[in-house]
């Protein structure tokens, strides 16, 4: 499997968007760190383009620098990916997340510890199962992102090893669990090309979220 070799850098991104409503076709959450907010503030973030796509409602509450695990101080000022995930009547939740856990927490070369309270090496237990548990427990569908490459990226370095790792341990889960699909956004952006990335290398630019969002927005559509 093959990740994002950098993480998300504290950008001050403020996650926004309308009051989750009941369903009509089913309301789509989108949650994570700065690859799922990149490009809101232009209205083409990746949440956006899947609205736009299958013509649903989604709500976008990803934020610059959001951890998984994020204690303390980050919690206190929104980084939260689990916080992100308030009640509604979701019919899916599209996730992302660990790379700033890898980066912040643990320095990205130390992260053993870290990355098995985030998920075990079989994948059912640590802080990942337990957001997507929490997902699927309000009756939605659970999509993980994990990261496409950045090879010209100077974000981090050293979090790939982890973020592989980490990533292997949610594609077994997903293969476990009938309401959990795994995409791996490295296969999207194949080849890399560099107009898919902002100016900074390492996010999105508007097409490389108008590429992702469309390709998440089919697999919703063929799942659902």
């Amino acid at each position: 499997m093959r990740v994002l070799a950098s993480v998300m850098l504290i950008l001050g991104l403020v996650a926004c968007g309308p009051a989750p409503t009941s369903r009509s076709g089913g309301d789509i959450l989108v949650i994570g760190d700065s690859v799922m907010a990149w490009n809101k503030g232009l209205g083409a973030d990746i949440g956006s383009v899947i609205g736009e796509r299958l013509t649903r409602s989604v709500v976008n509450r990803a934020v610059g620098g959001a951890r998984i695990r994020a204690g303390g101080g980050a919690s206190l000022i929104g980084l939260s990916i689990p916080e992100q995930l308030t009640a509604g009547a979701w019919d899916w939740v599209v996730m992302n997340g660990a790379a700033n856990d890898l980066g912040f927490n643990c320095g990205c070369t130390r992260c053993a510890d870290e990355i098995e309270a985030l998920i075990s090496a079989d994948g059912t237990r640590g802080d990942i199962p337990d957001l997507i548990a929490r997902a699927e427990a309000q009756g939605a569908h659970v999509l993980w992102m994990g990261y496409y490459a950045a090879p010209n990226s100077t974000a981090f370095p050293g979090c790939r090893p982890g973020l592989v790792e980490i990533e292997r341990r949610i594609s077994r889960l997903a293969a476990a669990r009938p309401g959990l699909i795994f995409v791996d956004a490295e296969d999207i952006f194949d080849p890399p090309d560099p107009t898919l990335f902002a100016s900074d290398r390492t996010h999105p630019s508007v097409k490389g979220s108008a590429i992702i969002g469309t390709y998440l927005a089919d697999v919703i559509a063929r799942h659902s």
